[in-house]
């Protein structure tokens, strides 16, 4: 089964109002840059987006939250380091224009692995006694506080690859693979852009990082050129 849509618009073109996304990557590294770019130009809103970070490292990102398209966020890292800077998305969760709910990232990706696995919660000592447990339910064990964590799926997965084939077999290019493998399992609908797409059969199967029945779209991109920083957007 072929699975590569001939342009970007139409691979996404079903997203809807009040959807939940992965987009992939770790600050500046492994994001969906096309995809992301190509959502702040569609009209949706009231999204929930799960990510690492919110536009501190995948700029792309600011764009929805200019776009005021997202209504919550699921992330681990959403603003920057100094309390003398603010990002977009700090600015409308002080104004009360957001919400976010922040995961620890070990939990974040926990909790996405579970999704793909069909677990629908599990139990983490990881934030007991923080803000993180409010409203969760804590159980003893053999003497041990944990919380209770609940599995993220989402609607869509965005994520971005170094080559696939064009059933959906991905390999990622070295820390790019990050978060990307565990929200293309938990995800509904996963659609990747990907910099490299080759016939059946060319990949070495050995080397394969997440097989093609996790996938169900696949777009052709140029490699992005991207500036690794956290500490302020690129240059337009």
């Amino acid at each position: 089964m072929d699975k590569e849509y001939p342009d970007i618009n139409k691979a996404i073109e079903d997203v809807f109002d009040g959807a939940s996304i992965a987009l992939g990557g770790f600050f500046s590294c492994g994001n969906p840059v096309y995809l992301t770019t190509a959502l702040s130009k569609l009209d949706v809103k009231n999204l929930i987006i799960i990510a690492m970070t919110m536009g501190i490292g995948n700029w792309e990102l600011n764009e929805l939250l200019r776009n005021r398209q997202i209504k919550k966020a699921i992330c681990n890292y959403p603003f920057f380091r100094s309390v003398s800077r603010r990002s977009i998305f700090e600015e409308q969760l002080r104004a009360g224009e957001i919400e976010c709910e922040l995961t620890p990232m070990g939990t974040f990706i926990e909790r996405l692995r579970a999704g793909g696995a069909g677990i629908p919660a599990f139990y983490t000592p990881t934030g007991v006694g923080t803000l993180i447990a409010q409203n969760k339910e804590v159980r003893l064990c053999d003497g041990k506080e944990y919380l209770l964590e609940k599995a993220i799926k989402p609607d869509f997965a965005f994520i971005h690859a170094y080559k696939a084939d064009r059933t959906g077999n991905i390999v990622f290019r070295k820390t790019a693979r990050n978060y990307n493998p565990e929200m293309a399992k938990a995800a509904k609908v996963t659609i990747a852009e990907v910099e490299n797409i080759v016939e059946p059969g060319e990949l070495n199967q050995e080397m394969i990082h997440l097989p093609g029945i996790y996938v169900q779209r696949l777009v052709k991109v140029d490699r992005p050129q991207i500036e690794a920083t956290i500490e302020k957007p690129p240059e337009k």
